[in-house]
């Protein structure tokens, strides 16, 4: 058992999303999702909580945390490593039903996204093999299970950590609060969770023109190994695109098309443009539901981000 859900509990109650200095048990934002914060909370130093507050009922919630665990179990299947992990669902009163999804915290200087700026040359380059590799068992994994089962996978660099173990180096994936399988065709996780972040003003939008196109990103490999090299883009290491490109196009399945510079950058463009808007809209939002209309707003969100 990796947390304390009485503890949880009595966290999410006192939890000031817009200010966590007001909250009565200590937390500290240690990364940001999407739709989510993860923090380190009180004196629980080997876990990480990655909060969830999207659900308006406890049987919603309930649904979720099952199709994570299958999620988790068919990742495993697949031949990826996971940390320890566990879910709470806590049900603070006259406020949404959150889920918090507990994982054994790893060291932060061996995530992918720090190694490239701390690794040589050929560290890089191992790295980059082993995620590409990675990444790779869930394109084998789907070519076996196909129809009745399909995994996605989100394969940026601050996705997976290589650890050092007893046994030799490791190579472990973390984003799993996503959990997007279909069987027999039919998408398993509601869609429509993608948009309870999202301002109210901007859903109709986002689930009329882009919903299905970020959701079926996920399970295409040459936009899972696009998003990986513009991820150098988003980390400040252009330099190494050239690298990453070579690598994917040399270790990537013999039928996709290969990979150029050019459309690295072209993705890179579009999806930072998608994003920096996205987050501009939801801090409007925040605004608006805090300032003008006097509610609480459940997320938290980052600060000014480099990209």
């Amino acid at each position: 058992m990796l947390a304390d859900e009485n503890l949880l509990t009595q966290f999410e109650i006192g939890l000031n999303p817009q200010n966590l200095k007001d909250s009565p048990i200590p937390a500290t934002i240690i990364g940001y999702g999407e739709i989510s914060a993860i923090f380190q909370i009180a004196d629980q130093p080997d876990a990480a909580f990655k909060r969830l507050p999207l659900f308006s009922n406890r049987a919603a919630a309930e649904t979720y945390v099952q199709q994570y665990h299958e999620y988790c179990r068919l990742l495993i299947d697949a031949g990826l490593g996971l940390p320890d992990h566990q879910t709470c669902i806590i049900e603070p009163p006259d406020r949404p039903v959150a889920v918090y999804i507990v994982q054994r915290k790893l060291p932060q200087e061996r995530f992918g996204h720090r190694l490239i700026h701390a690794a040589a040359g050929e560290g890089i380059q191992t790295l980059l093999e082993n995620i590409v590799s990675e990444i790779d068992r869930i394109w084998q994994f789907n070519q076996s299970a196909r129809p009745a089962l399909e995994l996605a996978i989100d394969g940026q660099l601050s996705n997976w950590v290589r650890l050092e173990n007893e046994n030799g180096p490791a190579t472990v994936f973390i984003d799993t609060s996503t959990p997007l399988f279909r069987k027999n065709g039919v998408e398993q996780l509601d869609p429509e969770l993608f948009l309870k972040s999202a301002p109210a003003f901007l859903r109709w939008v986002l689930r009329l023109f882009f919903l299905n196109d970020v959701i079926n990103r996920y399970y295409d490999p040459r936009l899972v190994y696009m998003d990986l090299a513009a991820n150098f883009y988003k980390e400040q290491q252009p330099a190494l695109i050239p690298l990453a490109v070579k690598i994917i196009n040399t270790m990537a399945s013999e039928n996709m098309t290969p990979l150029t510079e050019e459309e690295v950058a072209g993705y890179y463009r579009q999806d930072r443009l998608i994003w920096t808007l996205f987050l501009a809209f939801r801090r409007l939002d925040r605004w608006l539901t805090t300032k003008l209309f006097r509610r609480r707003y459940e997320f938290i969100l980052p600060g000014k981000i480099k990209r």
